[in-house]
């Protein structure tokens, strides 16, 4: 856990998604979480790998049952230093990978979107899926997010002209996928691995959602904007990001799963 740990103990995750370019992929996130949560009667939360509960918090102060599980303490202090007391929520330090204490089908809705970014082998993944689908209702929602390949390939092994490094520590296979492990702190996917993992648990896909599409080609045009010009730009994002033909060239996406 030490490279992890390290990492989230310096990285400022909060300041990420509150930046012009950080609030596409948190607004489209978010679009999807109260789509999920709106036919659902006393709809209970659970967030797996909360972070510092940008997404937990948010819906504890809109009056939901939210339960927490965040793996890094400096995050999940960072969490609970936003209560105030008046919030639903239970906050708890866990792991993705074990979540014994939490009990079968307790759950309308489940938030897996940071995991899957740390975990480095088929094993890994599906454990953590399977975790969360078996802890959600019948019929409940399972939005998992998942960092994808081609962006990294583009903006990383060329855009920053790393290609001589990554060939060097074999840091690709002969298809340009990326080989990563504990101490590059990210794991990348394409689409097919995804639907490979869903699969192998008993859950039906209703869409994968590109969550911030183009934005981060783009960072630097994305933050120089107007606010009318930023509201062009999520609803010209809105209008795409579900395209399929898109969906592997955005940097981050969002796997929403109906558990059968």
């Amino acid at each position: 856990m030490s490279y992890l740990e390290d990492y989230y103990n310096s990285y400022d995750e909060e300041g990420r998604l509150l930046s012009r370019h950080g609030q596409v992929e948190y607004l489209t996130t978010m679009k999807y979480i109260r789509e999920c949560l709106s036919g659902a009667a006393d709809p209970t939360v659970l967030e797996i790998g909360a972070g510092t509960g940008r997404y937990s918090v948010t819906l504890a102060k809109q009056g939901y049952r939210v339960t927490a599980v965040e793996l890094i303490p400096h995050n999940l202090e960072l969490l609970k230093s936003k209560l105030d007391g008046s919030e639903q929520i239970t906050a708890i330090q866990g792991n993705a990978l074990d979540l014994s204490e939490l009990p079968d089908g307790a759950f309308s809705l489940i938030m897996l979107l940071g995991p899957m970014y740390h975990l480095y082998t088929k094993e890994e993944k599906l454990q953590a899926l399977s975790e969360a689908v078996r802890v959600t209702k019948q019929g409940g929602y399972i939005l998992v997010a998942y960092c994808m390949n081609e962006p990294t390939v583009i903006q990383y092994v060329f855009g920053k002209n790393r290609l001589d490094e990554v060939m060097e520590l074999n840091m690709l296979t002969p298809d340009w996928h990326c080989i990563s492990e504990p101490k590059d702190l990210f794991e990348m996917v394409r689409t097919e691995e995804i639907a490979a993992l869903d699969a192998e648990v008993p859950v039906r896909r209703l869409k994968l959602v590109a969550t911030d599409g183009a934005t981060n080609y783009m960072r630097e045009v994305i933050d120089a904007m107007d606010d009318e010009t930023f509201g062009k730009w999520m609803d010209y994002h809105f209008t795409i990001c579900e395209r399929q033909d898109l969906i592997g060239a955005s940097h981050h996406t969002l796997d929403i799963l109906q558990k059968e």
